[in-house]
């Protein structure tokens, strides 16, 4: 069972390997589970990391009705649970939207937070087509947008190499948005805007790492944008050749090695 983060809308479900290592906190991205950093909780536990994986806002095992499902909004769920678990500033890690969030974060309370790690991270506003746009938002309309998520889950963000258990995981996925009011709630975040984030990329005081598939299809050109978005915040690129929108779970030893390196530098 997992731990909860009361807020004045809720709870946030959130699982935690405990120790007395550097904190590290993850998010995953919009519509997805706290489990899609299920590969690396072992090997950061075992380097010495006490590693948080948290769900979002009316997903996963957190609990559903919030007013607020702005980035700025689960920032502020990232700040609140680096509070309650009062181990010091947190390397925040967050993946596609919860980029944003984790952004936020920093430059909203720089004392709580020691680094950023950026995976697959939609950090600032991606220009893409009006038309583009509307079809994304005709695709996650229901009775279909459900199943359509999934299955664009299941086959396009995870190109070539596939976790072992990516089926399983999948389904996994499926069943939790089909629990009562879950789908409302993810169409409640998968509209976000990031230019909140983007306006305060400059603001950013931490180190930054930015984590990227090389076959990201959410990205026109992924090695430009992480190469661009390095340079806003004066930040290292590591790039995955071969993954997709989720590197820490189709290439985690990788991903693992670098959250490691990294936080060992802020030490």
């Amino acid at each position: 069972m997992p731990e909860t983060l009361h807020r004045p809308d809720g709870t946030i479900a959130y699982d935690d390997t405990g120790g007395t290592g550097q904190l590290v906190i993850a998010a995953p991205g919009m519509g997805d589970l706290r489990q899609v950093y299920r590969h690396l909780r072992s090997p950061l536990q075992d380097k010495g990391l006490r590693f948080v994986t948290m769900d979002l806002r009316g997903v996963g095992e957190s609990s559903v009705g919030w007013s607020d499902y702005s980035d700025a909004a689960i920032g502020s769920d990232m700040l609140a649970l680096a509070d309650h678990l009062n181990a010091g500033p947190a390397v925040m890690v967050g993946n596609s939207l919860t980029a944003s969030s984790a952004v936020i974060a920093a430059t909203e309370a720089p004392g709580s937070v020691a680094g950023l790690v950026l995976i697959g991270p939609f950090a600032r506003e991606i220009p893409s087509p009006g038309w583009q746009k509307a079809l994304f938002k005709l695709t996650l309309t229901p009775p279909w947008g459900k199943s359509a998520w999934v299955g664009y889950y299941r086959k396009q963000l995870y190109p070539g190499t596939k976790p072992p258990d990516h089926g399983a995981y999948v389904a996994s996925l499926k069943k939790n948005l089909s629990e009562k009011g879950r789908f409302n709630e993810f169409r409640s975040l998968a509209f976000n805007s990031h230019e909140e984030s983007g306006s305060r990329l400059g603001r950013l005081s931490c180190p930054v790492l930015v984590i990227m598939g090389t076959a990201d299809p959410d990205f026109p050109d992924p090695e430009a944008e992480a190469r661009g978005l390095a340079a806003a915040t004066n930040g290292e690129v590591l790039l995955i050749e071969g993954a997709g929108h989720y590197p820490q779970a189709q290439f985690p030893a990788e991903v693992a090695d670098a959250i490691v390196s990294f936080s060992s530098a802020l030490r």
